[in-house]
Order: C-alpha cells, then structure tokens, then sequence
C-alpha cells in the first residue's frame, strides 16, 4: 500500500490504521462489540460524573473557567461550559479521577478516558452525529488506542512513560477523526498531529494530583489533531515508522523494542474492544488480582488485619517497579496507586471501592502499620509470560501461628477474561452517578446510553450528563 504523497517514506502501519478508522461503518461492527461499547461507554460516563466535585477536578474547572469563557461544550456532572479543547481536558481527567475506568491490559491504556471526551467535544460543536454514528467513533478508537499500546509493549511504561498520556492521543485521534469524517489521508494527519503531541511521566503517580490530568491533555490532543487536519493542517505522516523522531523508535528508545505488526494485526476482524477490562477497586488496575486473592482468602479462612503476620505478593517485574514501592502518604493518587497500602486498605476496611480512601484514611495508623507488613517481589516466571499475564500474581500470606495460605490470581474480576455482567456494569454506574445527579436523571442517561444506536441525535445523551 502506498504513502501518504510520499513514497520515499513508508507509513504503510500509519496509512492501515487511517484506512480502519476513515472507512469503519456501524453495520460492520458485531452487535456483541456494539453492546460492549455501550457498557464500556456507561461505565466511563458514571466514573467522569463521580469525579464532577473532587478537589482536583475542581481546581481545573476553576482555572480553566479563568481563561475560557467559550460556552461550546459541557463539563460533565456541573452546569460550566468550555471550549471544546478545554471541555475535553476536563472531561477526560474526570473520567481519570479517582482510579475507577475502564483499562486494556494488554495495551496498558484506559481507553474511554481519552476516546470519549474529544469524540463527545465534536458531537457538540458539529451537530448531526446519531447515536450510531457516536458507537462507531469511539470503537475506532477503542481499536486502535490499545493496538498502539501493544505495539509499545509493557517496557513502555516500565521506562517511565505513562501510557495513558502517550499512546492514548492515537485513541482520541482516531475517535475523533471517525466523527468528523476524515477522509483516509486526513486521518493520517490527524495521527501524525496527535501523536507528537504524546508526553506523560510515571512519577505523576507519586503524591501529584496531575497523574488525574494525563487523559485528558492526550484526548485534548487527539481533538487538536483531527480538527487540524480536516482544515488541511499537516502531521507526521509516518508517525509510527519513522526511523528518527517517529513514536515508536523515540519512545522505546530503539529501533526494535516495539513491533509494528500489532497496530494492524486482526484489525477489523479481532475487537480489542471485547478485551478491555472494567475496575471494581478504586485503583489502579495492577492491584487488583492482588486484593482479588486476598478476598479468596479470607473467604476460605476468615481472619482479623491484627491476625496478619506479613504478606508476600510475588509479580511481574511490571507490577513490581509500577505499584510494589515502599508506602509514604503522599496524596491519595499515591495511595491508589500503591499495592501494599490497597492491601491494608481491603483488609481493614473490608472493601476498597468509593468512601474508603480519602485524606484521613491515608495516614490511618492501622494501615500504615499493615502496609509495612507486605512485600512485593518478582517472580521471573510470571515476568517471562509476557503483557498478558503482567497483573498475574502469586499471594502468600502468613497469619501469625498460623499456616501459611496461598492463592493465584491470573486476571481480575471486570476482566476480558471474566467480564462484569450487565447488572454489575449498570449497578456500578448508579452507584457513582447518583453522586452529582438526581435520580430520574441517573436513569435516563443510563436509558439513553443502553439504546444510543436507535438514537436520531447524539445529543440527547450530552443533554443528561449537565
């Protein structure tokens, strides 16, 4: 296949994926992904309306009001108004907020946060997308986000780079291209824009409240990228092969620590959309077998936090360098994002869902304690089996005088490999919604989600989310 008006350069990867994304139509989507999408799309949206009046949000709405007065598009969960760039900067860090959506295992990206909030920004400002037309958009990007992801590998993030900042502006660039329309050379542009806009630190995760903005700056940038192109504003059209200066070589560092195969392999045949995972843990994602096997245990052998001796999670190096660090309180993102204190958490608190981390729990001393009681170590075996069995751990845990008790989890509950059902899903939903919505309200967005591909304008589900 040929270059994007340049054949000395081959973009065939970058030109394959705009051609997914340019000519992707609902009627060649499977209902199954169709249904998916819609749970997938639920979920983001209860997640972005919980995280509408918690202070770090609040403090980007505020600051972003001070500069913007454009009333294009909604803040979701709030009656404010922005530009489209700055509404998707907030809704994406919303949907990030407090460590509750959706995440590809594999690819290690939370893909709604940065697919939907750019794809809903055009759904405001270009008036004339239905509700199949919104479904088809966010599964171009919640194809090609995690394909980017797989392409970059678990080393990605393990050299520090936060996946969700910088694999996540293809997801929003795709979606957002779909919804406009973009031509399949547009949609190499709108890649090439977005992707060299892709930035985003690990160490965000230790005690900042930025780790929460990362989504939403890469769904801004995708926005950017697909709005750019279709005025004819030009990117990098070989983006993902560049030998200098493309993203893959840049970000691996290399010229081979990354495999190009993956961005088109099984695209528009296999749906990635059917292996993304749903949270039902306030954190991040590598806890969850974890505490998955703690609550296996204390099934099979009830026990009291004061009757744990030590614990011993044995992980993937990935799970070791990303959540296995020694706890300091230092913010709640840092305490999400740190296995030992999650561990602590589920034990003393019995659940680890909202209402059971906030400022004062962080420094609990009974956690604290708890805390200094697990290890995370790896286990070179589970390192050796590659991405898909990166959460994949080994939990020993030893009760004092007592025998030791041992589980194995491979995958978490909310997984693609144990997907929630669709009361679980909805019952998530209302939970989280009904924190800044009134009932009738929370149920009709959640009516108006479930049957999006009957609706005539796309709009009535942005409507119900003010």
């Amino acid at each position: 296949m040929g270059t994007a008006g340049d054949p000395a350069r081959d973009n065939r990867y970058t030109r394959d994926v705009a051609a997914f994304v340019s000519t992707l139509r609902f009627e060649q989507i499977p209902a199954q992904v169709i249904e998916r999408i819609k749970m997938l799309i639920l979920d983001s949206l209860g997640c972005a309306l919980y995280s509408a009046d918690l202070e770090w949000s609040q403090i980007l709405m505020r600051t972003l009001s001070q500069v913007d007065s454009t009333p294009a598009c909604r803040v979701w969960g709030t009656s404010q108004r922005l530009s489209a760039p700055h509404a998707a900067l907030v809704n994406g860090t919303l949907i990030q907020g407090f460590e509750l959506d959706d995440v590809h295992r594999v690819g290690v990206l939370h893909v709604g946060a940065v697919t939907l909030p750019s794809l809903m920004a055009i759904a405001e400002i270009r008036p004339g997308l239905t509700g199949r037309d919104m479904l088809t958009a966010a599964v171009a990007g919640y194809e090609v986000g995690p394909r980017v992801g797989m392409c970059m590998g678990p080393e990605h993030i393990a050299q520090g780079w936060h996946s969700g900042a910088t694999v996540g502006t293809f997801a929003s660039a795709a979606g957002a291209a779909r919804a406009l329309g973009l031509s399949t050379d547009q949609t190499v542009h709108a890649l090439g824009i977005a992707g060299t806009q892709a930035a985003g630190l690990m160490a965000a995760q230790f005690g900042s409240m930025v780790k929460r903005m990362h989504a939403g700056r890469s769904s801004q940038s995708g926005l950017y990228g697909a709005l750019l192109a279709a005025e004819g504003f030009t990117g990098i059209k070989d983006v993902f092969e560049s030998p200098y200066g493309g993203f893959c070589t840049t970000f691996s560092c290399s010229s081979d620590r990354f495999n190009l195969d993956a961005l088109t392999a099984g695209l528009g045949n296999r749906f990635e959309t059917m292996e993304i995972s749903l949270k039902f843990y306030s954190c991040v994602a590598s806890n969850h077998t974890t505490l998955d096997a703690i609550r296996s245990l204390r099934t099979r052998r009830p026990f009291a936090s004061d009757e744990v001796d030590r614990i011993v999670v044995h992980g993937s190096r990935a799970t070791v360098e990303h959540v296995g660090w020694p706890y300091v309180p230092d913010g709640i993102t840092a305490a999400q994002l740190n296995l030992p204190f999650c561990v602590a958490t589920l034990i003393c608190a019995g659940d680890l869902f909202v209402g059971r981390i906030d400022a004062a729990q962080i420094v609990d001393p009974s956690r604290l304690a708890l805390a200094g009681r697990v290890r995370v170590v790896e286990d070179p075996a589970i390192t050796a089996r590659g991405a898909t069995s990166r959460h994949m751990v080994r939990v020993e845990l030893f009760l004092k005088g007592g025998t030791p008790l041992t589980e194995t989890v491979e995958a978490p509950r909310g997984s693609e490999r144990q997907f929630a059902s669709d009361a679980e899903v909805v019952d998530k939903y209302e939970t989280l919604a009904k924190k800044v919505l009134p009932p009738a309200k929370v149920a009709a967005l959640r009516d108006a989600v479930l049957r999006m591909d009957t609706l005539p304008d796309a709009r009535q589900v942005l409507a119900l989310l003010s």
